[in-house]
């Protein structure tokens, strides 16, 4: 039996002073819900029988079987997929050295919570394993988001921090940026270590941490020359100048 308390704390998760006070997210469906299953300790499963049945082996705090309609009551979806979960929020270790020897992300400002989910999905399939994010950056335990990341959030660690204070104490770390007046991706030295800083949907990367880019990057529009759209989507780019670098750097 789903109580009317319970619905309400998991409704309440969509609030981030709420996620941040329980210390924990929501995560919908069964794929999702799989995919984080032993990557973080979960608190609850709220799940039809027929999902149970198939995943008797799960571990939970409490386990809680509803019937559909029970689960659209207490579903943020519109349409629910047999099971929901809540997780604990990791706590990671931070260590933007780390990027002395890995390629890393650095996200400055990335509001929506779509776009970010798309990232770390993005970051996922080139082996980028940390993304530092400036405070104003979307929380990445929104819902919202959580369900953008379809379950890359699992093995790709966001760190929040004072992103300008993190470049600028870090010494002899390649630091790159994209910048509709930098130099032409497909012309550049890239490195397969370093911090690649993508900037906000709007306003791309700020004055106080585009002071410590190093390595000024454009993705150039083709023909050149041409009217075209103002900008890319900070995904899409983001996925364009990933891609670049691991093409270049895994076959010099």
């Amino acid at each position: 039996m789903l109580s009317k308390n319970k619905i309400k704390y998991i409704r309440s998760l969509e609030l981030k002073k709420n996620r941040k006070e329980a210390q924990a997210f929501l995560a919908e469906g069964h794929k999702l819900v799989g995919d984080l299953l032993g990557h973080f300790p979960c608190l609850l499963i709220v799940a039809t029988s027929r999902w149970l049945q198939n995943h008797a082996e799960i571990q939970a705090e409490e386990i809680i079987e509803v019937t559909e309609e029970e689960l659209a009551r207490a579903s943020l979806l519109k349409a629910p997929q047999e099971v929901l979960g809540v997780f604990k929020q990791p706590q990671y270790l931070f260590n933007p050295n780390i990027a002395k020897e890995q390629l890393c992300l650095a996200l400055d400002d990335v509001q929506d919570p779509g776009n970010l989910g798309t990232i770390v999905r993005i970051a996922d399939w080139f082996g980028i394993k940390h993304i530092f994010c400036s405070t104003g950056t979307a929380d990445i335990y929104n819902p919202k988001t959580v369900q953008a990341t379809m379950g890359a959030i699992a093995r790709v660690k966001l760190h929040y921090c004072n992103l300008s204070e993190v470049l600028g104490s870090l010494t002899d770390i390649p630091v790159f940026g994209t910048f509709l007046d930098g130099e032409n991706i497909y012309t550049q030295e890239l490195s397969n270590h370093g911090i690649i800083v993508m900037g906000n949907e709007g306003k791309g990367i700020s004055p106080n941490v585009s002071r410590f880019v190093n390595s000024k990057l454009l993705i150039p529009n083709f023909p050149q020359g041409c009217e075209t759209s103002e900008s890319l989507n900070v995904a899409v780019a983001t996925a364009i100048t990933c891609s670049e670098f691991r093409r270049r750097t895994l076959n010099p």
